[in-house]
């Protein structure tokens, strides 16, 4: 009969894995040989790759599908500012901060919003999310509606001059998309990532199999709202200027983000990351036809549902039994 073992990766994980540890390195020497505006489009990429990733996971593998996650953006990007302001903390240590404090918000906000289930939880965080939006803006030493604006010293922290903090900002924007690609793709080659895979296949079934479909998923909203309160510190950390408006809009991260992954490919590592190459692609063409802009890309996005409801990554995946991030298990002699 032979003997047979599980394999984890495959010839093209592998492969893929070499290539992007190159593409890594080159992105990580990119502040040597190339201009700030590239500096900040690639970070502006990465942020928002990590944004993508922590709304797949919550969306396409725990079938949370929040359109709030704004919420968790402003929070974090908040309390970095409140904390460099009034604590004199720097910058950098208020950064990481962001990640706690969003973790344990949204444990109450968990335990209102998992009442609701299907199109109504997905409303549900949206008016979590305005409601928080208002909230913030009559908070005083939140600067209530005018926001806030972090002074030259607090930004001096980071580095005295600009061009060092043009690179250590770059290199935590970065730091921050890799080590969140790295958090989804480890939970998912874990026994969560089994659960998480089971529910998104069939959340009856999982439950008849055993597995704690509510603990499972608090962990995931739990998860996804720590780091992307990281991610909303870290944006805004480039921005130094926060009001409520901006740390909380729907438009800004929680539509575009829902765009690339659904382009994309939901329920897949690999989804995220062609959206994100897509839409910023798009934009760069676009983005001078004004109001057509927008049109333009609910355009591509019907066209690509209607033609590939798993998205772009999705119907290679299924054409071609190609994943480059392999999370399965693989039965081999």
């Amino acid at each position: 009969m032979g003997v047979f073992r599980v394999e984890r990766a495959t010839r093209e994980s592998r492969a893929f894995a070499a290539v992007l540890i190159i593409g890594l390195l080159v992105l990580a020497s990119l502040p040597y040989w190339a201009g700030s505006g590239n500096m900040r489009l690639v970070s502006e990429m990465s942020y928002y790759l990590a944004l993508a990733q922590l709304w797949n996971l919550l969306a396409g593998y725990a079938g949370l599908v929040s359109v709030g996650q704004q919420a968790f953006v402003g929070i974090g990007a908040y309390t970095l500012f409140y904390l460099a302001s009034e604590f004199d903390l720097h910058p950098l240590l208020a950064l990481a901060l962001a990640a706690p404090v969003c973790a344990l918000l949204s444990l109450p906000m968990a335990l209102l919003i998992f009442r609701l289930r299907g199109a109504y939880f997905a409303v549900g965080t949206w008016v979590l999310a305005e409601t928080l939006q208002l909230a913030v803006s009559l908070i005083t030493p939140l600067g209530a509606g005018s926001g806030m604006t972090l002074t030259p010293a607090i930004v001096r922290q980071i580095a005295p001059d600009r061009a060092g903090r043009e690179m250590i900002v770059y290199w935590i924007s970065l730091a921050i998309a890799i080590v969140v690609s790295a958090i989804v793709y480890l939970l998912l080659r874990s026994k969560h990532g089994l659960a998480l895979t089971a529910i998104r296949d069939s959340e009856r079934a999982s439950e008849s199999l055993g597995v704690d479909t509510y603990r499972t998923k608090l962990m995931i909203y739990v998860v996804t709202a720590a780091c992307t309160g990281v991610v909303g510190a870290f944006i805004f950390l480039q921005k130094l200027r926060l009001s409520p408006e901006a740390g909380f809009s729907i438009n800004d991260w929680t539509v575009v983000v829902i765009f690339m992954v659904v382009i994309g490919g939901i329920g897949t590592l690999e989804g995220p990351i062609v959206g994100m190459l897509i839409y910023f692609v798009l934009r760069e063409f676009l983005a001078n036809y004004g109001t057509w802009y927008l049109i333009l890309l609910g355009i591509v996005a019907v066209a690509i549902m209607l033609r590939a409801r798993e998205g772009i990554w999705g119907l290679v995946a299924h054409k071609f039994n190609l994943h480059l991030f392999s999370v399965r298990r693989y039965l081999t002699r």
